[in-house]
């Protein structure tokens, strides 16, 4: 990997609120993360935090990893990751735990974070593992849009055309 795939990754990564993982297993999934120290960090898996079930994330696994352009909002750069997990109360669990902490900052029990995070979450690592698959310059000229997951959600339907007359003659009725 080259010194500019390198800085493209790294400021790419940085700038970008979300990034796309997917894991060896299901699609990929929007999560956030913060980039310390060469690689990017998230938490993930409990109750309250994001979910990292179905992506098939272990230790030493990969990942493949598109992160979109700030600006435009586009994908900038897909690349492959080593998944590295943090184990619970280490010197760099506790490192990458104080700057996931800091963008963190609406989570319902702030002072006892990192005790739940201990407790119930995953804190990931995903290091670069090689040169950019996509970048500026080497796109695929597919749209690579991924099919909708089935939901039980619906699209709302139009009213019907009596409802509004109905609803204020209540009104009327009630003296409002």
């Amino acid at each position: 990997m080259t010194l500019l795939d390198q800085a493209l990754i790294e400021e790419a990564s940085k700038k970008s609120g979300l990034i796309w993982v997917r894991g060896p297993e299901g699609p990929s999934r929007a999560l956030w993360h913060v980039w310390h120290d060469g690689a990017v960090c998230l938490v993930g898996g409990g109750p309250l935090e994001q979910p990292l079930d179905g992506l098939g994330l272990s230790d030493g696994g990969t990942a493949t990893v598109s992160v979109r352009s700030k600006d435009k909002g586009g994908r900038l750069v897909v690349w492959p990751a080593r998944v590295v997990e943090l184990a619970p109360g280490g010197e760099q669990w506790e490192t990458v735990v104080g700057e996931l902490r800091s963008k963190r900052l609406n989570a319902p029990d702030f002072a006892t974070l990192a005790e739940r995070w201990a407790r119930e979450c995953r804190v990931l690592r995903l290091v670069p593992a090689g040169a950019p698959v996509e970048k500026p310059g080497a796109m695929p000229d597919a749209s690579q849009a991924a099919v909708p997951l089935p939901t039980r959600a619906t699209t709302r339907r139009r009213i019907p055309v009596g409802l509004p007359r109905l609803l204020f003659r209540r009104r009327r009725q009630h003296g409002t």
